[in-house]
């Protein structure tokens, strides 16, 4: 099976071409469907309690590509590609929203992992987490939200996704200007929206089905705000922002950690919205020292 375009041979960096090299696929059963979805992950290294990385919207595991490496040299460290994201198989027919993408990650977790873990979000992935951590509580060991998207209503774009301007939606995510601009609004050292950079980011756009996928979700209504229930949240759980977001500010962050009753703040300095890529180091450190504190 095929996970990935032909065109990753075309990456550069020495972490985005390790990660790709990782990539696995697994047919993951769950009662969504009669037949198993394939789904792609990453998993490497030893010690427990696992930690389970969550991408961010209209991304794939490759955006862990340099905090991957640094976390699995301390823990088992999985990523997966969410259901109707990243290199996952969009299956025909199939309804993508979070009550799906959760089904679906729990199913994994099941399969693959079976304990209880640490659970990392980054920006729409936290959204994801923390649906996750109120469903299942049990197997949530820790909680960590990088960035993370969750307070807000979600956008009212999905009732304008009919024909054609779905389809014309989707095409505009799709061009390489915009998806360019994009990243260099995440980062604030503008240095990282490198090549390497922008080609992991559109690989997936290449997979079966994207338009159709993204569309679905989006059209489900997709992730809106947990703010009436972050309370029930009894995880210990930590709060990663860059200090310089310009996607979502800096608000957010304040509120979680007064809305979330056993969490802690860490500020990520001279930071955009996405500090795994940009200060992996710092952002590796500070989950080590939430995963060894009991």
């Amino acid at each position: 099976m095929i996970w990935v375009p032909l065109a990753a041979q075309n990456l550069t960096e020495k972490t985005s071409l390790d990660l790709v090299n990782q990539i696995k696929v697994e047919p993951i059963s769950t009662p969504l469907l009669a037949q198993p979805i394939p789904t792609t992950y990453v998993c490497q290294g030893m010690g427990n309690p696992p930690l389970l990385l969550l991408h961010g919207f209209d991304s794939s595991l490759l955006e862990f590509r340099r905090l991957f490496p640094l976390l699995s040299q301390h823990h088992e460290t999985w990523a997966i590609d969410l259901l109707g994201f990243g290199f996952t198989q969009r299956m025909p027919d199939l309804s993508l929203s979070p009550q799906e993408i959760k089904t679906h990650i729990y199913h994994t977790w099941k399969t693959l992992i079976k304990q209880p873990m640490i659970l990392v979000g980054a920006s729409m992935g936290g959204a994801t987490a923390i649906d996750f951590t109120l469903t299942y509580p049990d197997i949530v060991k820790k909680l960590v939200l990088i960035d993370s998207a969750g307070l807000a209503s979600p956008p009212k774009i999905g009732k304008f996704m009919f024909p054609p301007l779905d389809y014309l939606s989707t095409a505009f995510l799709k061009n390489s200007r915009v998806r360019q601009k994009i990243s260099q609004t995440a980062y604030y050292d503008k240095s990282f929206a490198s090549q390497d950079a922008q080609l992991c980011a559109s690989l997936h756009l290449n997979c079966e089905r994207w338009s159709q996928g993204l569309i679905t979700f989006t059209k489900s209504g997709g992730y809106g705000s947990f703010k009436d229930e972050l309370g029930k949240i009894e995880q210990s759980t930590l709060i990663l922002w860059g200090e310089n977001d310009k996607i979502l500010g800096g608000k957010d962050a304040e509120q979680f950690k007064q809305l979330i009753p056993n969490s802690r703040l860490t500020w990520i300095p001279k930071c955009g919205h996405v500090p795994h890529l940009e200060k992996p180091e710092l952002t590796a450190q500070a989950i080590l020292e939430i995963s060894s504190n009991n």
